[in-house]
């Protein structure tokens, strides 16, 4: 009995807000059906949302847009795009769809209908590729597999749509990873976040950009649920940065390689001069040892000339000790003899002179030579720091090998100079020598014919016999020291053919080193004219980075149609399948008897 009664009150309440339910709706619909369909409405700004389901593997199954539209006043509105389908999502009223033209009556406010699209293309291509140890499989397959897993997402353009979504879009990729199923979790290029328990891999691909990621992972009965794909304008303006401080380093940079390349411009300067200075050495050495060469090469001439003459003498010497057999005939030889000897003794003294005249020359050439040679120390540091420097490293040891060469040819030239110096004065004393026995013959000679005229004087054949003697006796001596100095010239000869042949190799060395200078410098000019604007450089590729990034001036374009105007924004937003286990057996659940009105009323008071 009170159960009925309260059944009977809840009636009279429904009773009572029935009414007022109903005149509520009928206000509602009114507002629709008041509203003149003849009057134009207008929109301050309408947005479209672009939703697709696409399959595990990344080819679009379904595409729907829900456009949004602010309505300032109401009535009719127009709206332009090709659908299989629509549906208000704000009221009741009917939606007209005429070839492309879509029509609707929508109050002041916000109004919502989507569009359902048949044959209609995404601006990008996405693919989406699965590998279970190292082997391709197929979503299907992998479902509750376990092992290494890679999910590779590829984005390419499609240049079947309108190019300006690709240009102007970012996409953001995020891709849900369980921590039950996965776990060693790598993504190269990916942002790996915390998602809850869960684990969430984010890429993110610029506009104009195709991309290929890869996220790799430890998988035990995988499943994995849809991977979300976000496209939306990339129109955030990027401010350019502050490279003030940058760009005050670039310039210290840029200073100090010009000024690196001013050094090697002064050290190949040094180098020319260590060529040149070097190549005169070899010239100069080279025309010394022709000189010693052939000094050494007529000195058996001059040995053998300096015998007959001693003895000449001794044979003129012994002829005069026995003065009864002296006869006129004799004595005529005896001039004759003297005569030809202090000749021989010229062309002797004729070709030291010359010859001591070509060593002084190439002495004087080889001491210039060495003298030009620079003086320059440097320490263990500062080979080092070459060393580490940006120069080639096959120059830079080469150019201290020829250093330390050079050093060592000067301190060789320093031990033997004085011998040098000492040659020309002994050379000049054989001459002397030479020419006074050449005068002393000549006075013989014409003081022995002088005396023929006069035979019967005994004392002045006795004195000439005297002085040929004492000659005789002297020449001997000189003999021997001549060929004591041309013992010295041989010695001489042989250890500077030695000298020689490394200032040839130093001087080889200098010029392929000079060489190997002009490359190195022509090298650090280019590179001093490559940075010398480096800083401004640096801020215009900085400034043309960021024009390429920064769409702050993009204008926004409908994606269903060229027609639609104010639109405020378009954005897309893609989910693939979830790969899940199947079911191995199903349950058909219990189908409900269909009940009445009053049998569902009842039951709310049961």
């Amino acid at each position: 009995m009170r159960r009925f009664k309260k059944i009977i009150i809840i009636l009279l309440a429904l009773l009572l807000i029935l009414p007022s339910f109903l005149t509520t709706a009928s206000n509602n619909d009114s507002t629709e059906e008041d509203t003149d369909p003849t009057k134009e409405g207008k929109f301050s700004s309408k947005d479209e949302v672009v939703y697709a389901t696409l399959s595990a593997t990344g080819e679009s199954k379904e595409i729907y847009i829900v456009n949004s539209f602010e309505i300032e006043e109401e009535g009719k509105i127009i709206d332009y795009g090709t659908y299989s389908n629509l549906k208000n999502l704000t009221n009741l009223s009917e939606i007209v769809q005429d070839d492309n033209q879509v029509e609707f009556i929508a109050s002041k406010g916000e109004f919502y209908y989507q569009g359902n699209l048949n044959n209609k293309d995404l601006p990008w291509d996405i693919s989406v590729s699965y590998y279970l140890n190292g082997e391709e499989i197929t979503p299907d397959e992998l479902a509750g597999m376990n092992g290494h897993v890679e999910i590779r997402i590829k984005t390419r353009v499609n240049e079947q749509v309108d190019p300006v979504f690709f240009e102007n879009y970012l996409l953001q990729i995020s891709v849900p990873l369980d921590s039950d199923i996965f776990s060693e979790i790598q993504a190269q290029d990916g942002l790996i976040a915390n998602a809850g328990k869960n684990k969430q891999v984010t890429f993110t691909v610029m506009p104009e950009q195709e991309e290929e990621f890869i996220v790799e992972a430890k998988a035990v009965n995988f499943e994995l649920a849809g991977i979300d794909i976000t496209g939306i304008p990339s129109s955030m303006p990027i401010e350019s940065p502050d490279v003030d401080e940058m760009t005050n380093e670039m310039k210290t940079l840029s200073k100090a390689i010009s000024e690196l390349n001013d050094g090697v411009a002064d050290f190949k300067s040094g180098v020319t001069e260590l060529n040149v200075g070097v190549a005169a050495l070899r010239d100069g050495s080279s025309q010394f040892n022709d000189g010693v060469n052939k000094l050494n090469d007529s000195s058996p001439d001059v040995v053998n000339g300096s015998k007959e003459i001693e003895l000449a003498l001794e044979s003129i010497s012994t002829s005069l000790q026995d003065l009864p057999d002296i006869d006129t005939e004799g004595m005529n030889e005896l001039v004759s003899g003297l005569n030809s000897t202090a000749s021989g003794l010229g062309e002797i003294i004729t070709q030291l002179e010359s010859l001591k005249q070509n060593v002084k020359e190439a002495y004087e050439n080889l001491d210039t030579a060495i003298a030009n040679i620079p003086s320059y120390e440097l320490s263990t540091k500062e080979m080092e720091d070459l060393r580490n420097s940006t120069a080639n490293n096959e120059t830079v040891e080469k150019l201290i090998d020829m250093y330390n060469a050079a050093k060592e040819v000067k301190s060789v030239y320093t031990n033997v100079k004085p011998t040098f110096e000492a040659m020309d004065m002994t050379m000049q004393g054989v001459i002397n020598a030479l020419s006074e026995m050449q005068i002393g013959l000549n006075t013989m000679a014409e003081e022995t014919a002088a005396s023929l005229e006069e035979m019967n004087d005994i004392g002045k054949i006795v004195q000439l016999q005297q002085g040929l003697q004492e000659l005789a006796s002297n020449y001997t001596v000189f003999h021997s020291g001549l060929e004591a100095f041309v013992n010295g010239v041989g010695q001489l000869s042989n250890s500077y053919q030695e000298l020689h042949e490394g200032i040839v190799g130093i001087s080889d060395g200098t010029n392929e080193l000079e060489n190997g200078m002009d490359d190195l410098h022509k090298g650090t000019t280019e590179l001093d004219e490559a940075t010398s604007d480096l800083p401004n450089q640096m801020t215009k590729e900085i400034d043309q980075m960021i024009s390429e990034y920064d769409k702050s001036d993009f204008e926004v374009v409908s994606f269903i149609s060229n027609k639609n105007k104010e639109v405020g924004s378009v954005q897309f937003v893609l989910k693939t399948e979830s790969i899940k286990i199947e079911e191995s057996t199903t349950t058909e659940e219990p189908t409900e008897e269909k009940k009445g009105f009053w049998s569902r009323f009842l039951d709310l008071f049961k």
